[in-house]
């Protein structure tokens, strides 16, 4: 498949850096909560999944997944929910482990690779009779997305038609050493804060969480170290990284998928750039902007839309449109 260089997106000139195109969205832009209505669904181990929904009766879903610790009301979301229920398709932003306001029910939460819940939610989108289901993830959920569709393990149904995935962190360990540099120190200090206060909740609930190991933290590459990989099964924080790594993944996905990555983006290391796998398969776009900052893509038009919102909504289209059959290839 192509891989696109030159992306017709170009951030409003006042937000010239990656940073800036990163920030401008949380802290600036306004979108008003979804008319979500909410469902819990029980895990095989006792646990729960909180799903939100947008329903227009369309045999369309369009899921959606989250970054990390996000929500289903993060902008991100909330913008690219209103795109797709503002052109009628149903949406289901889901909320991964943990991330619904209410802890959950295991010591360990999600995860990068944590596929085995996504396959649940499509099973259960399957069931509610969806004749089509298109997946979008931003970051991690991008990986997760991307990692779900590769995997020989995963039972794919056939009412999956096509993916978009944005500011994906194709390389876990690359992105791990990218966010711990100094530019990203307050990034990477939202995300321990984050971490810190549910370690020490479940530390309350489950013997087996040490939240004085919190004391060895000092980035995202030592908290996967010492809790991630340990309460989700992995040996070590590389072992995690190596077999959750979304690139180790493309050649075994066999849907329609686009893949967007800006080459501004703060969190992506240089390994999230490379083009090698993506050459190799007939299946996945890759488009790397220029600009465009980690799950940003801000534009200034009078409908309030996204440049990833309505990248996202014409790839889907295109798919829906020649019948979004698994053999069909996109030609941009």
């Amino acid at each position: 498949m192509p891989v696109i260089t030159s992306s017709n997106y170009s951030a409003p000139r006042v937000l010239f850096t990656g940073h800036m195109q990163t920030i401008y969205p949380v802290l600036v832009r306004g979108v008003p909560r979804p008319p979500y209505s909410r469902e819990r669904i029980n895990t095989p181990d006792s646990d729960f999944l909180d799903l939100d929904w947008v329903i227009n009766k369309n045999s369309h879903l369009v899921v959606l997944c989250h970054g990390l610790e996000g929500n289903s009301s993060r902008t991100y979301m909330k913008g690219m929910v209103r795109g797709f229920s503002d052109s009628d398709f149903d949406v289901l932003a889901w909320n991964y482990r943990g991330c619904s306001a209410e802890p959950n029910k295991k010591p360990y939460s999600y995860h990068s690779g944590a596929t085995y819940d996504l396959e649940l939610v499509v099973k259960h989108a399957v069931g509610k009779g969806y004749k089509r289901i298109s997946l979008i993830g931003f970051s991690l959920g991008g990986n997760m997305v991307l990692k779900y569709l590769g995997e020989d393990s995963t039972d794919k149904p056939d009412e999956l038609t096509s993916a978009v995935a944005y500011s994906v962190p194709l390389d876990l360990l690359d992105c791990s050493k990218q966010i711990h540099k100094r530019s990203n120190f307050f990034y990477e200090q939202r995300f321990l804060r984050s971490f810190f206060k549910k370690i020490k909740e479940k530390s309350e609930v489950f013997t087996e969480i040490d939240k004085t190991k919190l004391d060895q933290v000092n980035s995202v590459y030592d908290f996967d170290e010492l809790y991630t990989a340990p309460l989700s099964g992995y040996e070590n924080a590389i072992d995690y990284y190596e077999k959750c790594s979304s690139m180790n993944f493309i050649q075994g996905i066999d849907i329609s998928t686009l893949v967007v990555n800006a080459l501004n983006d703060p969190f992506l290391g240089a390994n999230c750039f490379d083009q090698s796998e993506f050459k190799k398969t007939n299946h996945v776009v890759f488009e790397l902007p220029k600009e465009g900052g980690h799950c940003g893509f801000p534009s200034f038009n009078n409908q309030g839309r996204y440049w990833s919102e309505m990248r996202a909504l014409e790839f889907v289209r295109e798919k829906q449109m020649r019948g979004a059959t698994n053999s069909r290839i996109f030609y941009r």
